[in-house]
């Protein structure tokens, strides 16, 4: 008997479209701000976990792609926000190479460090910046396993032509998380049934 494999799909919540895509973030701040209130957003519309993260053209600041985490929703461990925004751009790109032409510069803006999951799709997605907002360690305090990664990581990131800003907003940005821990969330780990 054959098997039929579904489709991937990972739909995005509807509240998401209110963000248009062509709007115009002149800031790094302007741009986490957006990426943070993307995550309290999806924390309290219960859509996904307290994470977000989105695309930007690094010329002009346009939004090209907005991201939230969809692990639960989806049913995917995959399905974190900076894997979403990027997959979203590569989409609207029509190009898995971000940084295909060298008119095309993009800059990923996540409201929280990479996991190792994210930290390794970095290179291959194309960015040449990211800007992140809450630390490795505000995620493992809410109870998230991130992975791991190598300590010197920035530095990782920036030998293969990555820029890399931390902390922007960080205070905001680690509130979305505790805000999720207070509203008794789930934490969706994997290997909750380690032998």
């Amino acid at each position: 008997m054959a098997h039929s494999f579904p489709d991937i799909c990972i739909a995005l919540p509807s509240w998401l479209q209110r963000y248009p895509f062509d709007a115009v973030y002149p800031t790094v701040e302007d741009r986490m701000q957006l990426v943070i209130e993307l995550s309290r957003l999806n924390v309290e519309m219960e859509t996904g976990g307290p994470f977000a993260a989105a695309v930007f053209d690094m010329h002009s600041h346009r939004l090209l792609a907005p991201g939230v985490n969809r692990v639960v929703p989806a049913h995917a461990s995959i399905a974190h926000a900076e894997m979403i925004a990027l997959t979203i751009a590569q989409q609207m790109q029509e190009h898995f190479d971000l940084g295909a032409t060298p008119e095309t510069c993009c800059e990923l803006v996540s409201s929280t460090e990479p996991c190792a999951m994210c930290f390794g799709a970095l290179p291959w997605s194309g960015i040449r910046s990211l800007v992140c907002g809450a630390r490795d360690a505000d995620a493992r305090q809410a109870g998230f396993d991130e992975g791991s990664k190598h300590q010197d990581w920035q530095h990782q990131l920036r030998e293969r032509g990555i820029q890399v800003q931390t902390d922007v907003c960080r205070e905001y940005a680690v509130a979305v998380l505790n805000r999720y821990s207070e509203k008794n969330m789930p934490v969706y780990n994997g290997g909750a049934g380690k032998l």
